[in-house]
């Protein structure tokens, strides 16, 4: 729930500074509505990425002490 509410807020964020700075006429063509929709998109996507990719890391056998905890639980026929 957190990571929506950072995307929401850094959404926000660049809107308002989108409307700002077209009120004091400075404009960028790369920086309009349309960009700051697929930014967020993209950030929104990153987050997921790295929590699944955290997740799949913290819950498999991958690192050297998970591996050394896998031979422990074999050992102890929990595994």
């Amino acid at each position: 729930m957190m990571k929506r509410d950072i995307v929401t807020l850094l959404g926000g964020f660049l809107t308002s500074l989108f409307l700002f700075l077209g009120t004091i006429g400075v404009s960028f063509d790369w920086f309009t509505p349309k960009s700051i929709d697929a930014f967020i998109m993209l950030s929104s996507a990153a987050g997921a990425l790295f929590i699944n990719l955290y997740a799949v890391w913290k819950n498999t056998y991958v690192s050297k002490k998970a591996r050394k905890q896998k031979e422990v639980l074999k050992q102890k026929g929990l595994k």
